[in-house]
């Protein structure tokens, strides 16, 4: 796996959005954010939830940097692939996808005519 990390000076990672999972519960509401589940706060109104989710948030975030990261996933190769084109130039091989259409459309009559019954 290769790992990048890319400096872009045009991005502004001062500011992050977050996606906040507001719950009304018994007495209250709990808002989280989403993806962060650490980062989660309790209270009587909605409002006052996200506000201390907001504090929570920005306490955690004081001493932390934010990177961006371009990560490659591993190419793995298709099992398959080494049996691509195998029958190209096999003469027959056209006869034998003319017979499988048949058999299939064949397969599907019979299906269709069970369901009629």
């Amino acid at each position: 796996m290769i790992t990048k990390f890319v400096k872009n000076q045009n991005q502004d990672l001062s500011k992050v959005n977050y996606s906040i999972l507001i719950e009304e519960k018994e007495g209250g509401y709990t808002a989280t954010v989403w993806g962060l589940p650490e980062c989660q706060s309790e209270a009587q109104t909605r409002e006052e939830a996200i506000q201390n989710l907001y504090e929570i948030v920005n306490t955690r975030l004081q001493n932390v940097e934010i990177v961006m990261a371009e990560i490659e996933a591993p190419h793995k190769r298709n099992p398959w692939i080494e049996f691509a084109g195998m029958y190209e130039d096999n003469p027959l091989f056209n006869e034998v996808v003319s017979n499988i259409a048949a058999y299939r459309c064949e397969m599907d009559n019979e299906i269709d005519l069970e369901g009629e019954v």
